[in-house]
């Protein structure tokens, strides 16, 4: 069992989908629970359900990032990176001020959180991404989808090397039936469940607590650093 009794979870992007599915296991399994979110009235709600402390915070805004980090609770045991989701766009109709910023937030951003986490979390704690499999597979639209999430491997596994004893991994989503995934998708949303229940290996579509699951184990398991690991219920093995 992962059990996280007496240790501190900070979930960066806590207040929907996958991040606050994590942070409600990681709660049941005994953590305190830190969350942060961009949309005020949804971090107010999942801070009220977690019994959580919650801040405001943009991955891209690098002296908020070094706030947060500097006000947290020192040491804390864990930290869980999700982002804003993927960038679609094929390369004609791309908007390049939105990739610029989109690649900040992922890679840049991330990178500042490693630095981070180097000196707030403590020896044997962890720190995971979630980002997406984008990176297995070409196709249109997903340049800078393809490109965030390649990079984020290459941050997880170098960050493992730098920031030792921290352990650092990440985690790579394929479809998750989650709010952004609605949002995203739009009334295609369920042609989309029907056409994966039809097709994946695992005949049913991969959920929120399918990811928070494993992002637990990568933190209650201290043999595990510099890896990514997918959750897609098979869906790179099909066409």
């Amino acid at each position: 069992m992962n059990d996280l009794s007496g240790s501190t979870v900070v979930v960066i992007g806590g207040s929907s989908g996958i991040g606050l599915e994590t942070a409600r296991q990681a709660r049941a399994a005994g953590a305190k629970i830190i969350i942060t979110g961009r949309d005020r009235e949804r971090l107010d709600a999942a801070r009220d359900e977690l019994g959580a402390s919650a801040g405001t915070l943009d991955l891209s805004d690098a002296p908020g990032l070094e706030r947060f980090f500097g006000e947290l609770p020192a040491p804390v045991d864990h930290v869980l990176v999700t982002g804003g989701g993927p960038t679609y766009a094929p390369l004609a109709q791309m908007d390049f001020e939105q990739v610029r910023s989109v690649l900040e937030e992922h890679l840049l951003g991330s990178l500042r959180i490693a630095r981070e986490c180097a000196t707030c979390v403590g020896p044997g704690g962890s720190l995971t991404f979630i980002t997406g499999t984008h990176a297995r597979r070409p196709g249109v639209g997903l340049s800078v989808a393809a490109i965030a999430a390649a990079a984020l491997m290459a941050i997880t596994a170098n960050a493992a090397l730098e920031i030792s004893p921290v352990r650092v991994n990440a985690i790579a989503a394929g479809f998750v039936d989650t709010p952004l995934s609605a949002r995203l998708l739009g009334d295609a949303l369920e042609e989309r469940r029907r056409q994966l229940r039809a097709t994946l290996p695992i005949r049913r579509v991969v959920g929120p607590s399918d990811v928070a699951e494993l992002a637990l184990h990568l933190m209650s398991n201290t043999a595990l650093t510099g890896a990514t690991y997918d959750v897609d219920g098979g869906q790179q093995l099909i066409a």
